[in-house]
């Protein structure tokens, strides 16, 4: 459930905000005036989010590099065969 609550209760009510937000996990979303001004949650929550934020933005690089590379006339590719062939001298320790 989402909770909204005036940004007043942050000064008013602030355990049973805590309470949501250590307890209960929840994220509680403060108005002022009427309009959404922040959001309270658990460090716990934000580091989680943040982790996924950091993640979604590696893998986007990662496939915008791959993006560059399958461009670049230079690049070499590989066949199926030719990789197992460099895999297996690299594991039998020839490379």
């Amino acid at each position: 459930m989402i909770n909204i609550r005036p940004v007043s209760d942050l000064r008013n009510k602030y355990p049973e905000i805590e309470d949501l937000v250590l307890k209960e996990d929840e994220a509680v979303y403060l108005t002022k005036n009427g309009y959404g001004s922040m959001v309270v949650m658990s460090l716990e929550k934000y580091s989680k989010l943040m982790s996924n934020l950091e993640y979604e933005e590696y893998i986007e690089d990662a496939l915008d590099e791959a993006d560059k590379e399958a461009e670049d006339p230079n690049t070499k590719y590989y066949s199926h065969e030719e990789f197992k062939q460099m895999a297996r001298r690299i594991i039998d320790g020839e490379e």
